[in-house]
């Protein structure tokens, strides 16, 4: 209220944000949300936690190994906010779920989700339907979140993942320029660090312990490259995002201050 004022506390609290993808920068949007006062959120990731989540994710514990992350997730927002309305859902985000899991319609979307196609159909439709969207691009594979920017997605650089994104929502959908322009992106500048491959034992791709493993939907043996994480710079995006939704709701530039 100090920050914002009685009118934009009681708009937050007023407000529906749905979250896609709960992992290392979905799961610290969720929390940023919650302790701003947004008053209804929609939870959406497919996947349960599984122990190599444990050096990246908000609500990945050695107690909570299997569990849906929505549903932790969206026990955590209660415990933070008993007045908060919150949906889980344990889905996939695809063209066959997309108008389920956008109804009722929210006032921002906040996109985490790091399946490229499912992304990229995420951020078209809402372009299509007028629905603002805050997407978060490549986290891992990264150390330093000084880097971590605020920018128009047609302003990205550097990241593969914002490249890759804007080429084929292009060609596939009947998005402009002018339309990717206005979506918010979270993304660092830092160049790529590929994976050191000498661990041994339980690492993401290597000797394979997810408790999803067998999902139809984004598994380790269908990705071509698994990038090393770190906390401090996937939290950071999550904030960061949060940050952006909170300002757009209240009717503020979502934008970094300073844009390259």
């Amino acid at each position: 209220m100090r920050l914002l004022g009685t009118a934009a506390m009681n708009k937050l609290a007023g407000s529906h944000v749905a979250v896609f993808g709960l992992g290392g920068v979905g799961s610290y949007t969720v929390e940023g949300l919650a302790r701003s006062g947004v008053g209804r959120l929609t939870l959406v990731d497919f996947d349960r936690v599984c122990v190599t989540n444990i050096n990246r994710q908000l609500h990945a514990l050695t107690d909570t190994v299997g569990e849906w992350k929505a549903e932790l997730l969206a026990a955590r927002v209660r415990s933070i906010n008993p007045k908060a309305e919150v949906c889980a859902f344990n889905d996939f985000y695809n063209k066959d779920t997309s108008a389920r899991l956008l109804n009722p319609r929210p006032d921002v979307v906040v996109d985490c989700i790091d399946n490229v196609t499912a992304k990229m159909h995420l951020v078209a439709n809402c372009v299509e339907q007028d629905i603002p969207i805050v997407t978060t691009l490549g986290a891992g594979a990264k150390l330093d979140p000084t880097r971590i920017k605020i920018v128009p997605l047609t302003e990205t650089h550097t990241d593969p993942l914002g490249r890759a994104l804007r080429k084929h929502i292009r060609r596939k959908h009947n998005v402009t320029d002018c339309q990717l322009a206005e979506v918010v992106a979270v993304f660092s500048d830092e160049p790529v660090m590929l994976p050191i491959m000498d661990q041994e034992g339980a690492v993401c791709g290597v000797n394979c312990v997810c408790p999803n493993s067998d999902n139809a939907h984004h598994t380790c043996k269908k990705r071509h490259i698994i990038y090393g994480t770190a906390v401090f710079v996937t939290s950071v995006f999550g904030m960061s995002a949060a940050s952006a939704a909170v300002r757009m709701l209240v009717g503020l530039d979502p934008f970094s201050r300073k844009r390259e």
